[in-house]
């Protein structure tokens, strides 16, 4: 079988997602996760957007050791340079340089012809070379270039020392034909092109990343970029675990495969989901709620007779468990720490009783404890350093003829508790109002949603917010059996957010979108 390297973006053009904004512990974190998965290469962010994503991917690049970590830069020295600085330390350092080569980009974004384009990259590119020993070069918005200078890029890339050439569909414009045609004429035209991988990068813009990305491998890609769930700008990118399984389960078809743990794909995707704020939908391939759910009679007759009926792959495969463990308040230690083993999760003594304690408080609450309840109580946030706010009590009060009020009260880092009571348009809008007063900040509250984590009245609630302060935005998430409770919990964690933003140097404001 062919192997088909993984480009994972999740953290760089994953991160440009609207309204998500990871900590650097949040990155590393899902950086071991994807170690776990298995992929090839990594892209970490993009070091010149910021001081603060410089340091995250410094952060990234010296935890990880079983894969390559990448920086994303423009054809600009400053840029390459700030990629030289985050990645010291990484095991398998690489530069991803980019440059946009079509017309539209050319005319009103770059505002250059094609030969200064040309000199631009190839210029990039030899500077690079004196300091990296592994380079990417894209050709931004490849897919709408010309083909003859898309090649005469290409070829200039590989003579000048690039290992991996990439042509992305960077506005998800192309169908798998047209993208799979581009693949085959510089296979066939470009001299040299077997010194170097080519790699597809496909946006889903028309729904077709997954078909474009897969018609790239069977006209001869190396390497497939994309981000776990499809998160990333716009309408996202190729979803890793759609192309990952489709090589898997149509291996006699495509004849390639993945290097990657398929039994990780789950887990991986769980995390990513509940770092970002992202919800996955439930109907989503591979690892949707619903991806291996039957509810119809004739299909639940046929997956009683035979599963391959009605699933052409075991959820066993990608890391889901058939069967539902059901704890309550009675439940021991030790049946909590196997389920927990079971789920993937070793924990060590102090963090075992902890989750314990967590687990008994939502027992008193609820009367089944689903294995999706246990991953929300322990997937919580743990902070980066200690926390300047703590929600240490809150009360409310609400009647039809009367306004809401709420009365909460903030433990401040160093301060002591501060009380405060409100009124608001609502309850939640009280709750928020009660909290700003005692904390004393002055934000803006952007989005907030709520859903449940698993079914019945008495269903774990989620809730996330987006707040703004100034240029910064930052998103908190609470989880409590009491939806209120959770969203006090939501807001008190974005303001912690908030205050960590404040102690980096330059933040992350001014972070430049980029395909």
């Amino acid at each position: 079988m062919r192997k088909i390297h993984i480009f994972d973006t999740t953290l760089r053009d994953g991160e440009q997602s609207p309204g998500v904004n990871l900590n650097t512990r949040e990155k590393v974190e899902i950086a071991h996760q994807l170690e776990k998965l298995g992929v090839d290469r990594m892209e970490a962010g993009f070091p010149a957007a910021s001081p603060g994503d410089l340091a995250a991917v410094n952060a990234v690049a010296r935890a990880v050791k079983n894969a390559s970590v990448v920086g994303l830069s423009r054809s600009r020295e400053a840029d390459i340079d700030a990629v030289r600085e985050a990645l010291k330390g990484a095991a398998d350092p690489c530069l991803h340089v980019f440059l946009a080569t079509s017309p539209i980009h050319r005319k009103y974004k770059l505002k250059m012809e094609k030969h200064q384009v040309l000199e631009a990259a190839q210029s990039a590119i030899r500077y690079a070379k004196k300091y990296f020993s592994k380079i990417e070069f894209s050709l931004e918005d490849a897919g709408r270039t010309e083909a003859d200078f898309r090649a005469e890029m290409v070829a200039m890339a590989i003579r000048e020392g690039a290992y991996v050439v990439n042509i992305p569909d960077t506005v998800g414009y192309l169908n798998p034909e047209e993208y799979g045609a581009i693949f085959r004429h510089l296979k066939e035209t470009v001299p040299g092109i077997e010194k170097v991988q080519l790699s597809a990068h496909c946006h889903d813009d028309l729904g077709m990343a997954t078909a474009n990305t897969l018609a790239a491998i069977l006209n001869g890609a190396d390497q497939i970029e994309g981000t776990i769930n499809g998160i990333g700008e716009r309408a996202g990118n190729t979803a890793i675990e759609e192309i990952a399984m489709a090589l898997e389960t149509r291996s006699d078809y495509f004849g390639a495969k993945t290097g990657l743990v398929l039994s990780e794909i789950a887990r991986t995707s769980r995390l990513v989901s509940k770092l970002t704020g992202m919800n996955v939908p439930g109907n989503k391939a591979i690892v949707g709620a619903n991806a291996f759910a039957h509810e119809s009679g004739i299909h639940q007759d046929g997956m009683l007779k035979e599963k391959t009926t009605y699933e052409i792959m075991s959820p066993e495969t990608v890391g889901f468990k058939e069967s539902k463990l059901v704890l309550g308040k009675h439940s021991g230690r030790h049946a909590f720490r196997e389920q927990l083993l079971e789920l993937g999760y070793k924990l060590e003594e102090e963090q075992l009783n902890e989750a314990f304690a967590k687990f008994k408080d939502l027992a008193d609450k609820k009367k089944e404890i689903t294995d999706e309840d246990l991953l929300a109580l322990l997937e919580e946030r743990l902070p980066d350093a200690p926390e300047q706010y703590g929600l240490e009590s809150l009360s409310f009060s609400f009647a039809t003829e009367a306004a809401p009020k709420a009365s909460v009260t903030v433990s401040v880092a160093g301060e002591g508790n501060r009380s405060a009571e409100a009124g608001g348009n609502g309850t939640v809008d009280s709750i928020y109002n009660a909290i700003d007063q005692a904390v004393g900040e002055e934000v803006t509250l952007v989005d907030y949603s709520i859903q449940a984590v698993t079914l019945g009245k008495d269903a774990l609630g989620e809730v996330h917010v987006t707040m703004r302060q100034g240029e910064t935005e930052v998103r908190g998430r609470g989880v409590s059996t009491d939806v209120l409770e959770a969203s006090a919990r939501a807001y008190i964690d974005a303001l912690n957010r908030l205050a960590a933003e404040r102690r980096l140097p330059g933040g992350r404001k001014g972070a430049e979108k980029v395909w």
